[in-house]
């Protein structure tokens, strides 16, 4: 139990109340209402001793003096916690008794005991029980006192009547202040316990956050790391520290320096400090599946990391997120189907070379054969031309690169002849084929490698068009580019698979659950191409909608 005098071992002074009143149980709180007036009462009693001796014999101020100590010993000796709970009241009720007995048996000394019930009226009205009958006996208490002994006596005046309603009226003055401070301070105290109740639960849920956000991290096999506006380090799970032991050289003892062990997609470049996934993510950079290779020759690990920043509400630079994604697995296989592809492209090139020789053999001696036989080589040479086009543009697209020959060329010719051989299939489909060009737009562009490009891109219009539609191409000049567009109303595509468009063997979700053919080559060549000529290729599409794909080459 907290008393509310102590004592401090250490400083060897006495303590006084070294904590909140409602802290201490109700007999403290009892006792401590009613010190002020026990050491009144006591200094009183000296004074009167001293200067007013025969006041002493006075069996009233005895009575006084006698009762009061009593009231003393009744605040530790009755078991308060045990009655009910407003029976502590009595205490300042016989403490208004005393006080008159005492102011009766006093009057030789001119000390004013009469004053001394300010402090039960205090202790009533603080209370905060029975507001009204407190005000109530903080006047009439009072008034009995100086009234009671004039009527018994008989010695009174109106005068004298009068002159006793001062002391009344003032404790009644007194008794409401301390009531409505009591009233005042119980409201704001019951609205503090509330916040203070609803901080609790907001930081219990806040703490069961926290756990559940701990847990899921743990869980997951992603690295997962926040950094604060400075760069540094908030919060890593368990993954995350992996990869920063796995990127630390065995020389050094900390994360984060300039010689951690991190490179660029060859495996063997270190990365430069400044494109370092943490360092670009405190730079306020976002980015997506953005490649580094982590660890030494032996145990390097592919990850792919993507970060997102935080920003106050007032776009205020907060932190970033950053996600590692363990991807050599991965990597590994796309390494695997390319290395496959590229023998076997290999292979196809020496049959297809000698089917391609043999066809123009027999076709020098076309004048010898019967025509169907001559129109049916034409079809052999044309897809065995075609299948070896395809097996180059697999060997370039797999080192990387194609090789263009520029040359000055009518462009707009370019358009109309893929327009037009594209037209039977178009037809077919029930497509509206329409070409808006100028008259003559020369540029300086691999002419077979941009009729490539057209022919993909208008076939895929069409091809993606099942339900009929149009198809529409627009070429222009651009300043120093020239720019053409492929624009249909067919199929569409959603947001990822815009993303994923350009890359090899892709096929969009909605395609693949249809019986349109394709392997997912054409628009990765597209792309090579524009990209070997400088130029830059875009699209942008709506499911259900159609697709519009944006070429631009210099001129």
């Amino acid at each position: 139990m907290k008393r509310p005098i102590e004592w401090d071992a250490k400083s060897g002074r006495v303590m006084f109340f070294q904590h909140a009143f409602h802290e201490y149980s109700l007999k403290d709180r009892v006792a401590l209402s009613q010190l002020p007036l026990t050491v009144t009462v006591c200094l009183t009693a000296i004074l009167v001793g001293l200067y007013f001796p025969a006041t002493l014999g006075n069996p009233l101020f005895a009575i006084f003096v006698a009762t009061q100590a009593a009231a003393w010993v009744l605040c530790y000796a009755v078991p308060w916690d045990r009655l009910p709970f407003p029976a502590f009241l009595a205490i300042p009720l016989l403490d208004i008794i005393s006080i008159g007995l005492g102011r009766e048996g006093g009057q030789d000394s001119p000390l004013g005991i009469s004053l001394l019930t300010v402090f039960p009226v205090i202790w009533l009205c603080a209370s905060g029980l029975y507001r009204r009958s407190a005000l109530a006996v903080s006047f009439l208490g009072p008034l009995a006192m100086i009234w009671t002994p004039q009527f018994i006596h008989g010695t009174y005046t109106p005068q004298d009547l009068l002159r006793g309603l001062l002391l009344p009226i003032m404790m009644l003055g007194i008794g409401a202040s301390i009531s409505v401070m009591t009233q005042s301070m119980v409201a704001q105290q019951k609205r503090l316990e509330e916040r203070d109740a609803a901080l609790l639960r907001a930081l219990a849920d806040s703490q069961q956050k926290e756990r559940l956000l701990n847990t899921v991290l743990e869980t997951v096999h992603l690295g997962v790391v926040a950094i604060d506006a400075e760069g540094r380090e908030m919060m890593a799970n368990r993954k995350q520290r992996e990869n920063q032991v796995l990127a630390t050289p065995g020389e050094t003892d900390h994360h984060g320096g300039p010689q951690l062990l991190v490179f660029d997609a060859d495996r063997v470049t270190p990365t430069a400090a400044d494109r370092r996934p943490m360092r670009r993510a405190a730079l306020g950079q976002e980015f997506t599946d953005y490649l580094v290779w982590v660890g030494t020759a032996g145990e390097q690990r592919a990850l792919s990391t993507s970060a997102r920043s935080m920003h106050d509400d007032d776009g205020n630079y907060l932190g970033s997120v950053i996600v590692f994604g363990d991807v050599t697995a991965l990597v590994d296989a796309l390494a695997a189907k390319d290395d496959f592809v590229s023998n076997v492209s290999h292979e196809f090139r020496t049959p297809l070379t000698s089917i391609t020789g043999y066809v123009d053999l027999m076709l020098e001696e076309a004048e010898n054969l019967p025509s169907w036989v001559v129109q049916q080589l034409g079809i052999v040479q044309r897809n065995a031309d075609r299948l070896l086009s395809l097996v180059s543009d697999l060997l370039a697209v797999r080192a990387g690169h194609l090789i263009v020959q520029p040359h000055a060329v009518d462009v707009c010719e370019l358009v109309k002849s893929s327009v037009a051989s594209a037209g039977p299939k178009a037809d077919d489909g029930g497509v509206r084929l329409h070409v808006d060009v100028p008259g003559r737009l020369e540029a300086h562009v691999d002419a077979n490698r941009i009729s490539q490009v057209l022919d993909n891109l208008i076939s895929n219009a069409i091809k993606y068009s099942p339900d009929g539609g149009d198809v529409h191409v627009t070429l222009l000049r651009e300043e120093n580019a020239v720019m053409c567009r492929v624009k249909d109303t067919g199929m569409g595509m959603g947001k990822q698979d815009q993303a994923d468009a350009f890359t090899r063997y892709f096929r969009a979700g909605n395609v693949r659950n249809t019986g349109i053919q394709g392997v997912g080559l054409g628009l990765s060549i597209c792309k090579a191409i524009v990209d070997a000529h400088g130029g830059t290729i875009d699209l942008q599409s709506v499911p259900g909608e159609g697709t519009t794909f944006t070429f631009r080459v210099p001129a």
